[in-house]
């Protein structure tokens, strides 16, 4: 099979699909690779690896686009890209439709069978193509966190882990998945106050096993969550519904009445983001104000530390790939309906009931 990998577009977006040991072992099953020039240049992959991976070179993404049956990219295609592809190709990325109807709507005319890394599952019920991004953007939302908290960038001033004779700072996670876990890790490690809040009683027996007492745990209701996001100077936004739009879980009413400064840093932001007044923002303009509270909520945290990500994402997407590669995507699906999950778009039509019952409500 023909396997693209483009060099991402979106801004300060810096991870690449494919790394060259990924190519290496591509082209081991008899798949042929082509890779845009420089498409790994930022984080050190540099094009003469690719070649000695075995690997050809494009000139442009259009090149790419143009002469590959299987597409693999990181973050959902702009739409520049989506009106490149065609009927009789696969796309393999991140894709979060559901808050993105634009983009579903370029898929559908495209015609295109795309297949979405944050909605393949495991056996154990889990979301493995997602969860290394997870474990990097749980991480990463305390530094930003402890980052804007800082009086100079329009934070309260608080440090997180205090110091002696001063209280640490309080951090409130709603949601004990794979993100608020990580960012559990991050803040006990800096000393902070850590509460986390998810609606399941089990989850949260597991939490309070695995940090033995060393966090809070809460059930969250919404008096609860309010009364947790009034007191807390960080607040991480990690809850996530699979394929669906993320629960609106802090109204805006609530900002007025919180510390002043304090921060929310809304990992859920992909899928339209857990907090009332969250809107997508980048990199390159990463925060806002609204009634005094800091808003952190850039759609592609991961992207900041591209080198790690993207070797953690191609360790696990790499076996789909090639089973994709190797068997085609409908026979791949037929052997395996995690992957199977994983499909979005096909012919078009919303093929992910999750995503199909959200974007019918748009």
């Amino acid at each position: 099979m023909r396997i693209g990998v483009p060099k991402e577009i979106k801004t300060h977006e810096y991870r690449v699909g494919a790394t060259p040991h990924s190519v290496r072992e591509m082209v081991a099953h008899g798949h042929r690779v082509l890779v845009q020039n420089g498409a790994g240049a930022a984080i050190g992959l540099a094009d003469d690896q690719y070649l000695a991976a075995g690997a050809d070179l494009a000139d442009t993404p259009e090149e790419v686009f143009a002469r590959s049956e299987l597409i693999i990219k990181v973050k959902e295609p702009q739409p520049h890209e989506c009106r490149q592809l065609r009927a009789d190709q696969v796309l393999f990325t991140y894709l979060h439709l559901a808050a993105d109807p634009q983009q579903a709507r370029l898929l559908l005319d495209a015609g295109t069978t795309a297949i979405a890394y944050e909605t393949v599952t495991s056996p154990s019920g889990g979301l493995p193509l997602l969860a290394p991004m997870s474990e990097v953007a749980g991480r990463m939302a305390i530094q930003a966190g402890a980052t804007y908290l800082e009086r100079p960038r329009g934070g309260s001033g608080v440090l997180l882990g205090g110091v002696p004779g001063v209280a640490p700072g309080k951090v409130v996670i709603l949601g004990g998945g794979v993100v608020g876990y990580n960012a559990a890790r991050m803040a006990i490690g800096m000393g902070a106050d850590v509460i986390i809040a998810d609606p399941s009683i089990d989850r949260l027996r597991r939490l309070d096993e695995l940090f033995a007492g060393t966090i809070g745990t809460r059930h969250a209701t919404a008096g609860m969550i309010e009364a947790l996001v009034l007191k807390a100077d960080l607040v991480i936004g990690a809850a996530l519904v699979p394929g669906a739009r993320t629960p609106r879980l802090v109204p805006r009413e609530w900002l007025a009445r919180m510390q002043p400064g304090s921060v929310l840093v809304d990992v859920s932001i992909d899928q339209g983001g857990c907090f009332e007044t969250s809107r997508a923002t980048t990199h390159a303009d990463p925060t806002y104000v609204v009634d005094g509270i800091v808003h952190y909520c850039v759609a592609n945290m991961p992207g900041a530390v591209a080198r790690t990500s993207t070797f953690a994402l191609n360790n696990a997407t790499l076996p789909f790939v090639l089973a994709l590669a190797d068997k085609g995507w409908k026979k791949a699906m037929e052997d395996d309906r995690h992957l199977a999950a994983g499909l979005n778009v096909h012919s078009g039509k919303v093929m992910h009931p999750a995503v199909a019952e959200v974007l019918e409500s748009i």
